[in-house]
């Protein structure tokens, strides 16, 4: 798994390529946190190299997203491939999460 981050104004764009399973979720809520403690309040998930996700990984997603939410902020997810928007779907992820099909769609109105 490798983890990408950008700024789009106020907002921090995360890309998680690779897979997001038991072995990889806790890379990913380390730089997840520590995004949190330097005062990130919106984040975007671009998900569109994401291949593979696991409960882990979801659970990393549930809880970075109930912290930022917490703390004033808002996590939004855009790009899933077929396979990450089926586990969504199967999960309940999709009714939890900000899901958007593109990256423009998920920054109108951050």
């Amino acid at each position: 798994m490798q983890i990408t981050t950008r700024d789009v104004n106020d907002v921090k764009v995360v890309q998680i390529e690779g897979e997001m399973d038991t072995g990889s979720s806790p890379e990913a809520q380390q730089q997840l946190d520590q995004l949190r403690e330097q005062g990130v309040k919106k984040i975007l998930l671009d998900l569109a190299k994401l291949e593979f996700i696991s409960s882990a990984g979801l659970r990393v997603l549930l809880a970075t997203a109930q912290e930022i939410k917490a703390a004033g902020g808002e996590l939004r997810v855009c790009n899933p491939n077929e396979t990450v928007k089926e586990v969504f779907d199967i999960s309940g992820f999709s009714t939890l999460l900000m899901c958007f099909d593109n990256e423009a769609k998920a920054m109108a109105g951050f």
